[in-house]
């Protein structure tokens, strides 16, 4: 039972609030949730010495047990990784290298983007799902039984779509389910999950008929393409299904909540999303400093990504600045007021970001690269996967030459002024003599200091500053004590 608030502030220290926790799993049934044995046999035919336990937090109840479970069966020195870095859907391979980690198994729901670093297992959380629930909601959903249908799904309901899909695959001739499938050779799969070399992905990527992207892939029948078909999300709403909706977003969605056994058509207006990204590009062209969040260190080709922005945002003319700051929140970023906007490099599922409480926008890979690059225009395609941006990729749009750019004007639609996109204006700045350079290491990574510096000298609080000989000296003196609301030595009011 959760106490009163009292303006006390010995009352409010011994406070207790009530936090919802889930209960652990019975020790019968981890075996099966959990598939203990498959993940021993996987370490143990590689003979790793030492595993990676990558728990999300809602699943580190039952961490111990499956540790002492893994321990006892392999002889593998199990760690546990509690709080990872970033989003809990990535691998967090860097936490597994700091203990010295042979492989990592993660547990939960997964963005399933490709990792290189180390060799990998996933296992999904196995939540219940109501087959004839769903199926009774698919039907009213989709009164006609021609109807062209993509079944799209959370990770954690893969073992049960296979029942679904044969009590509807009679009624619905052009119904089409999705598998999911993970790249690279690191990955190794179990019944649920496929493994995709990159030879077969990119055979598979030439044809016409298949879809892959954000780990699942489906066939659709020849000379029709994404855009002839409904699509029916199994899962609860949140980032994933938020994911799919702007990446297909001529789609029409529905979803079955399997928590609530309900059945909707998604209501949430994709245009009014798209118009409110697009607002964020346009305060990204307005942006004269641009500050890039590393919001991943797992997912593949992300420092390639890093640079491409980076060359992309200097020959627009603004400054970058790189930022690795973990998990992120309002306090952290408004700690950098010189920062105009801010570009995110995450996974697909962690990379759109709400950030109207934030004090300054927070943009996607795809959304800078449309306000910086000339050559890249707005269109009906969105792009939340960073990798395709880049060479080789589906979406890659390379910057025109800097012999063939021209001094291009345009008007703001948010400010009404005149902006110039040009590598001119940042060459300006540097051939000015007022910027100052340091070379910080061979790799030829560059920090401008002037902007920043010029910034902080204008603010008038600076921090904790020492001031050495400005500031008296004085005696310690006890100060107030309490809380804001009533300090103890301050009288009641009456």
């Amino acid at each position: 039972m959760t106490d009163a608030f009292s303006s006390s502030s010995e009352t409010v220290i011994q406070r207790v609030l009530d936090v919802p926790v889930k209960s652990n799993t019975p020790a019968d049934e981890l075996q099966e949730l959990y598939q203990i044995m498959a993940t021993c046999d996987f370490i143990l035919d590689h003979q790793f010495a030492k595993v990676a336990l990558q728990f999300p937090d809602e699943l580190l109840g039952d961490s111990v047990a499956i540790a002492e479970e893994i321990s006892r069966n392999t002889n593998a020195k199990p760690f546990i990784l509690g709080d990872t870095s970033y989003g809990s859907c990535c691998v967090d391979e860097v936490a597994a290298e700091h203990v010295g980690a042979d492989c990592i198994v993660h547990y939960g729901s997964a963005c399933l983007s490709p990792s290189k670093r180390l060799p990998l297992m996933y296992v999904f959380e196995k939540r219940p799902l109501d087959v004839d629930s769903c199926a009774s909601s698919f039907r009213e959903l989709y009164p006609d039984s021609q109807s062209a249908v993509v079944i799209l799904y959370d990770v954690n309901y893969v073992h049960a779509v296979g029942d679904l899909v044969t009590l509807l695959s009679a009624e619905y001739p052009n119904l089409v389910c999705s598998e999911l499938v993970v790249e690279g050779e690191q990955c190794h799969s179990h019944s649920f999950i496929r493994r995709l070399s990159h030879d077969s992905l990119s055979s598979e990527q030439d044809g016409s008929r298949v879809v892959y992207q954000f780990g699942r892939q489906f066939c659709l029948k020849t000379g029709s393409s994404v855009t002839d078909y409904g699509m029916f999300f199994i899962g609860e709403e949140g980032a994933t299904l938020r994911n799919f909706m702007m990446t297909w977003n001529r789609c029409s969605f529905c979803s079955f909540d399997p928590a609530t056994a309900t059945g909707r058509a998604e209501s949430v207006s994709v245009n009014r999303a798209l118009m409110k990204r697009y607002y964020a590009i346009e305060r990204a062209k307005d942006a004269s400093v641009v500050g890039i969040l590393v919001g991943t260190l797992g997912v593949a080709d992300y420092l390639a990504v890093i640079q491409q922005l980076k060359e992309t945002i200097r020959r627009a003319g603004k400054k970058s600045y790189m930022f690795a700051m973990g998990k992120l929140n309002v306090p952290k970023l408004a700690n950098f007021l010189e920062i105009d906007i801010f570009v995110l490099i995450a996974c697909p599922e962690n990379s759109l970001l709400d950030s109207s409480d934030f004090y300054k926008p927070v943009v996607t890979p795809f959304e800078m690269e449309v306000a910086c690059n000339s050559q890249r225009e707005w269109s009906e395609e969105y792009v939340t996967d960073f990798r395709r941006l880049l060479p080789g990729g589906r979406s890659h749009v390379p910057l025109a030459d800097q012999q063939d750019e021209s001094d291009e004007t345009d008007v703001s639609l948010i400010t009404g002024a005149l902006r110039s996109r040009s590598l001119l204006n940042g060459e300006a700045a540097e051939a000015s003599g007022g910027s100052s350079v340091v070379l910080r290491n061979q790799t030829l990574t560059v920090a401008d200091t002037h902007s920043a510096a010029s910034f902080l000298a204008g603010r008038s609080w600076r921090g904790l500053e020492q001031k050495l000989g400005d500031t008296p000296v004085v005696k310690a003196v006890e100060g107030r004590r309490g809380i804001a609301i009533a300090y103890e030595e301050e009288g009641t009011a009456s």
